[in-house]
């Protein structure tokens, strides 16, 4: 209950993140696909507008449900290891005071669900272990179905929990027919977002070098990631990771589920390996911090709470409600400007996003320096879709054209008509180049450029005015289509 009261009250501290902006239009645009993701985060975020338009508070409500289910989950897998009030308590404590739940919380995105769809199959395994209660495998294989309209993680860590269990066991798992039968939901709801993957010629598989050369120049890549995923876990978590690990080989009632330890470590290698993002392996945090508080109970944990516990506890809570009261931090601590993609992650971290209204009536103004009868033929083409999503959520008021952007799933909502022979293209201060081999004329007609702003957003950001495409639309659109987020860093 304390968890979701601060976590509601400090729940609009971020300005609207690009990516919730993204779901939003999304959510006007539903499909049984997207570039790089499932349509369940979009029809949500969609939903929450209907109720309450325009507010951010209605939008991350999920997000807030979701992260209290992951510390109620925490407490409810260590009950089930046999653990009783203080290993439960500290389990739900390691996931509340960590920085994953911190991240998890600030906004709607794709991981929060996931995650905590994740850590409710693991539950469901851990009970059927203890109860072999049949039906628990099934619905496993039901919220695995689920999951996948999120993102296509779910498969992945399908994949490594039965591997784990093939090795360590229960073996009795694998010749349930409950079991199975669960995997044929998640694979007939997976085949919806196939379609639409080749329909739309597999962007998804062309996302995961996207995601990895972004990990690399923000993380440093693979060893950076496995240090990024220890960090989220936090202080607290970290040392229940450890006990975790250690407990499934040398605790006997945490034993019978050792095959949960052996998925963590294998969708931990595989996520390093593909260079993909750290917190992938939150929806494994519960079950390893229930391991490891329930395994502390089994060396003294009343003796190592007084010694170590209570600071460690301490420094977590006390980390956690800065974070919360804190951050983002304001605007005038600003110094220095981001000129690399790190700088570009730390800045989003420590102080959100901002820029939008800047960005808006930017491209307005450039907008209105168009005659009546060029705005007649006039669309807007955004070099990324968070610019493309910024101008549709908040240019409204200003009455602009049709918005369009061939970045990552936005490219795939709609082409621009080829009666636009005129276009105002949103992008970075060097895409001059690039635009005129697909226009006869390019001019910029509007710059930002703040210089401690978020570059493509209100820095290194320019307008250009594009007359006479040199090819129909469907020709330059797929040319133009791209994954990668370019921000000119």
């Amino acid at each position: 209950m304390l968890a979701a009261i601060a976590l509601t009250v400090t729940l609009t501290r971020y300005e609207f993140f690009g990516d919730e902006l993204y779901f939003l239009a999304a959510g006007r645009r539903l499909a049984f696909g997207g570039a790089d993701q499932g349509p369940l985060v979009p029809m949500i975020a969609h939903l929450t507008q209907l109720i309450a338009p325009g507010s951010l508070l209605a939008l991350r409500i999920p997000v807030v449900v979701l992260s209290v289910a992951g510390i109620v989950l925490s407490a409810a897998i260590a009950r089930e290891f046999g653990g009783g009030r203080l290993p439960q308590t500290l389990a739900a404590t390691a996931y509340a005071t960590s920085p994953f739940m911190v991240n998890q919380s600030a906004m709607l995105s794709t991981f929060a669900f996931d995650a905590t769809f994740l850590a409710v199959i693991t539950w469901l395994l851990v009970r059927w272990v203890r109860t072999r209660q049949d039906w628990l495998l099934f619905v496993s294989g039901v919220v695995a179905a689920i999951d996948i309209q999120v993102k296509w993680l779910i498969p992945v860590a399908w994949v490594c929990l039965g591997i784990g269990v093939a090795v360590s066991g229960p073996r009795a798992m694998l010749r349930r027919r409950a079991l199975w039968c669960g995997s044929a939901v998640l694979a007939a709801a997976a085949i919806p977002g196939l379609v639409w993957q080749s329909a739309h010629g597999w962007p998804q598989l062309a996302m995961g070098a996207v995601v990895g050369a972004e990990q690399d120049a923000t993380g440093g890549g693979r060893i950076g990631c496995v240090v990024q995923m220890v960090g989220l876990a936090g202080l607290l978590g970290a040392l229940l990771l450890a006990f975790g690990i250690w407990g499934a080989f040398r605790v006997h009632s945490v034993a019978p589920y050792r095959f949960l330890v052996l998925a963590l470590l294998l969708y931990a290698w595989l996520i390093a390996l593909s260079d993909g993002r750290p917190y992938y392996l939150g929806g494994m945090f519960p079950v390893a911090f229930a391991a490891g508080a329930v395994s502390l109970s089994h060396v003294g944990v009343e003796r190592w709470m007084r010694i170590t516990g209570i600071p460690v506890v301490a420094i977590s809570v006390t980390t956690v409600v800065a974070a919360l009261t804190a951050l983002p931090l304001p605007g005038s601590w600003l110094r220095t400007p981001i000129d690399t993609a790190s700088q570009l992650v730390q800045r989003v971290s420590l102080h959100g996003t901002e820029g939008w209204s800047q960005l808006t009536e930017t491209v307005d103004d450039a907008y209105r320096t168009l005659t009546p009868i060029e705005q007649l033929d006039t669309v807007i083409i955004t070099q990324n879709y968070w610019q493309a999503s910024a101008l549709e959520q908040f240019g409204k008021q200003y009455r602009l054209p049709a918005i369009y952007s061939p970045n990552r799933g936005f490219g795939y909502f709609d082409t621009p008509p080829d009666w636009a022979s005129t276009v105002l293209y949103v992008g970075v201060d060097n895409a001059a180049a690039a635009l005129r081999a697909d226009f006869a004329s390019v001019e910029p007609v509007a710059r930002l450029d703040e210089r401690l702003g978020i570059p493509g957003i209100n820095r290194k950001l320019t307008v250009w005015k594009c007359v006479r495409p040199t090819y129909p639309w469907s020709q330059t659109w797929t040319r133009m289509m791209a994954p990668e987020l370019e921000q000119g860093v």
